[in-house]
C-alpha cells in the first residue's frame, strides 16, 4: 500500500454559538481555511485532486456539495473534484480516512480532508426538521429494529453502564475548561489557527457594516466546581450531564493537506506524519456513543499495538461520560487524552470536529516530542470513526 502522509493541517478558531463567527456563510468560512492552508503549503493547488468535506446539517447554506461551494469560493482551480459526507460527528475524521484510502488506492496522489459547520446560522437536526415537511429520516420498521434513543440518553446509559458519576462528569468537564485555557495562555495552538474576518451582527443578527477578525476559540469559561455543580442535568432530571460536561454548539472549519509519501518527495516537501491506520465501525444505536471503544480495539489490533503504545489520544468530548467510559475500557491514560481541551471547553462544530483533532493532534505531537496519536469519535446513529497518525 502507498505510504500516506500529512503535509500540514489547518483550522479556524471554533466560534461559540451566536459569537464571532456566526455572520459568516459556512462555505466562506471553509473557503478561508481551505486558502490559507494551500497558500501555506506552498502545494501548486493545480496538484490537489480530489477534496473531501464532513458537513453534518446540509440543508440551505450547507447544501449543494457545501465542500465544492467552498473550494471555488477560495478561487481554487475548478478541476478538483469535491465529495462531501455525512457520518455525523465523525463527517471529517471520516473524510480524512476516505482521503487516505484515495491515496493509498493510488486512485489520487494529492488529497485535501476537511470540514465545516455553522451551528449558529444552520442549527442542528435542521436537515431533518418536520418544518421542512418533507418527512420524517426514521421508517416504522427501524423501531421493530431498535428502541430510538437521543444522544443524551445514550451518554446517560453509557454513565449508567461504565459508573460515570455526576462528580466525575463534572471534574471532567472542570478539567476540559482548565486544559483549554492553559494551552491558549501558552500559546499551544500557535500555526493551527486560521484568523477569519467576519461581520459583526447586532443584537437581532444582522450585519452592521463593521468586519472584525476572529483569532481564538471562544467557547471557553471562566468557571469552577461549585458552579459546575450547580447546573442542572440536560437529559434526565437525576442525570449526570449539564451543559459543563457536553460539548457546545459551535461554528468552525478544518482542512488537512495529504499526499503520497512519493509525491511529496516529488515536490520537495517534508512531510510531517504519516497515516498508520484508520476505520469505521459499527457499534449499538441504542447506546449509540461508544465508537470510540470499537475503534481503539480495531486499530491496535490491525496494527500490533498497545494502548500504551500511544503517545497521544484525542477523543471527542461529546459527553463526559463517553471519554470516561472509553478510557475504563481501554485502559487509556487520561493525562494524555484531550491535553488541551476538547469540545466541552474549546466546543464541537459537528462537521469539522474530525479534522480539527486530527490538527490538534499533530501540532500537539510537535509540541512534545512524541510520535503517535490516536484520534476518534462517537457518531450519532452508532458509528466509531479512528486513526492512528505518526510523525515522520
Amino acid at each position: 500500500m502507498t505510504d500516506v502522509v500529512i503535509i500540514d493541517a489547518l483550522r479556524s478558531p471554533i466560534g461559540r454559538r451566536n459569537g464571532g463567527l456566526a455572520g459568516v456563510h459556512p462555505a466562506e468560512l471553509l473557503s478561508g481555511v481551505l486558502a490559507g492552508l494551500v497558500e501555506r503549503s506552498g502545494v501548486d493547488p493545480t496538484e490537489i485532486e480530489q477534496v473531501v468535506t464532513g458537513c453534518v446539517s446540509q440543508v440551505g447554506e450547507q447544501s449543494f456539495n457545501v465542500g465544492r461551494t467552498a473550494w471555488l469560493t477560495a478561487g481554487l482551480p475548478l478541476g478538483a473534484a469535491v465529495t462531501t459526507v455525512d457520518t455525523q460527528c465523525g463527517s471529517s475524521q471520516q473524510a480524512t480516512n476516505l482521503a487516505t484510502a484515495l491515496i493509498a488506492s493510488g486512485t489520487v496522489d494529492v488529497a485535501i480532508a476537511c470540514g465545516v459547520e455553522s451551528m449558529s446560522r444552520i442549527p442542528i437536526g435542521a436537515n431533518s426538521s418536520k418544518k421542512l415537511g418533507l418527512g420524517v429520516p426514521i421508517p416504522k420498521p427501524y423501531f421493530g429494529q431498535y428502541e430510538f434513543t437521543s444522544q443524551f440518553e445514550g451518554a446517560e446509559r453509557i454513565a449508567d453502564q461504565w459508573g460515570v458519576t455526576r462528580s466525575d462528569a463534572d471534574e471532567f468537564g472542570f478539567t476540559s475548561q482548565q486544559r483549554a485555557a492553559q494551552a491558549w495562555a501558552e500559546d499551544r495552538f500557535a500555526g493551527q489557527v486560521q484568523s477569519i474576518d467576519a461581520p459583526v451582527l447586532d443584537d437581532e443578527r444582522n450585519p452592521t457594516g463593521e468586519m472584525s477578525s476572529v483569532q481564538r476559540d471562544e467557547g471557553l469559561r471562566d468557571t469552577t466546581l461549585e458552579k459546575l455543580a450547580s447546573l442542572k442535568p440536560v437529559a434526565r432530571e437525576d442525570g449526570v450531564h449539564t451543559a459543563g460536561s457536553s460539548s457546545q454548539i459551535s461554528d468552525g472549519a478544518a482542512a488537512v493537506l495529504m499526499m503520497s509519501a512519493d509525491k511529496a518527495a516529488a515536490l520537495g516537501l517534508s512531510p510531517r506524519a504519516h497515516v498508520v491506520d484508520t476505520c469505521l465501525v459499527g457499534v449499538d444505536p441504542v447506546l449509540m456513543l461508544t465508537g470510540p471503544m470499537d475503534a481503539t480495539s480495531r486499530l491496535l489490533e490491525r496494527t500490533g499495538r498497545t494502548i500504551d503504545d500511544i503517545d497521544l489520544f484525542e477523543i471527542n468530548e461529546a459527553f463526559a461520560s463517553v471519554v470516561l467510559a472509553w478510557a475504563r475500557e481501554v485502559g487509556a491514560d487520561l493525562d494524555r487524552t484531550n491535553p488541551n481541551g476538547g469540545a466541552i471547553a474549546l466546543g464541537h462544530p459537528l462537521g469539522a470536529t474530525g479534522a480539527f483533532l486530527l490538527t490538534k493532534a499533530l501540532y500537539e505531537l510537535e509540541r512534545t516530542d512524541t510520535s503517535s496519536a490516536l484520534i476518534s469519535m462517537c457518531c450519532g446513529g452508532g458509528l466509531g470513526t479512528g486513526t492512528i497518525i505518526e510523525r515522520i
